[in-house]
């Protein structure tokens, strides 16, 4: 009983420390997120890349600015187009790298993609990499974290907490990633009630053409 309660006073002991070592950082004035205390910054062509270190993995935050003049995005499918071409980009990068998981998800009000790259090392240790992707009109923000096959059963609250440390200014809004964001569902709906106004119509020239014959006036 003494060995357990000593293990999870350990446990706990070193995830009060992490937690005090991590502090927020701007990429911006609209975009921040929580690292490490050591982490290293550097500056490249406007390009912002942040990188830190722990015992379980690593973490990388970078703030791309878009290229100048670039079009709005006018749809969702717009947006999804623009993710899935970033997503494609970082496999390729990777080399021999696998994409998992790709899914939708959001980040205050915004749209984003997450998704796991599992790179095979088969003369060593694999590597999971844990991608958030957010795109806005003037910047492209990737998240990564990064661990060894063998700790993937111990970064999982690691991980999570560094992605929901993402925090965004109320001044981002959907229209900030594409311009019209009205709901999708608006448009079936329409459509519904187009196709049912059709079948109606039919219904009613179908009903009176059977009524005069019924009563004889084709005979």
């Amino acid at each position: 009983m003494k060995k357990i309660i000593v293990l999870f006073a350990i446990l706990f002991s070193v995830n009060a420390v992490f937690g005090q070592s991590l502090k927020s950082v701007k990429l911006d004035s609209l975009v921040s997120v929580s690292l490490p205390t050591s982490y290293i910054k550097k500056d490249t062509l406007g390009q912002q890349i942040l990188t830190a270190n722990n015992d379980l993995g690593y973490m990388i935050a970078i703030r791309e600015p878009n290229a100048k003049g670039n079009q709005p995005l006018q749809k969702e499918n717009d947006l999804n187009a623009v993710l899935k071409k970033y997503i494609q980009g970082i496999q390729s990068q990777s080399g021999n790298g696998s994409t998992q998981n790709v899914r939708d998800t959001t980040i205050g009000t915004l749209k984003a993609k997450a998704f796991t790259l599992f790179q095979s090392d088969p003369n060593g240790e694999s590597q999971y990499r844990n991608f958030i992707l957010l795109y806005t009109q003037d910047a492209t923000y990737t998240f990564e974290y990064g661990y060894p096959e063998s700790r993937k059963d111990l970064i999982k609250n690691e991980s999570k907490a560094f992605f929901a440390s993402i925090k965004l200014s109320p001044e981002l809004q959907r229209n900030d990633q594409y311009t019209d964001t009205r709901p999708s569902s608006s448009v079936n709906t329409n459509m519904v009630i187009e196709i049912a106004g059709g079948v109606l119509i039919i219904g009613l020239i179908a009903w009176l053409i059977f009524r005069k014959r019924d009563s004889g006036q084709f005979a």
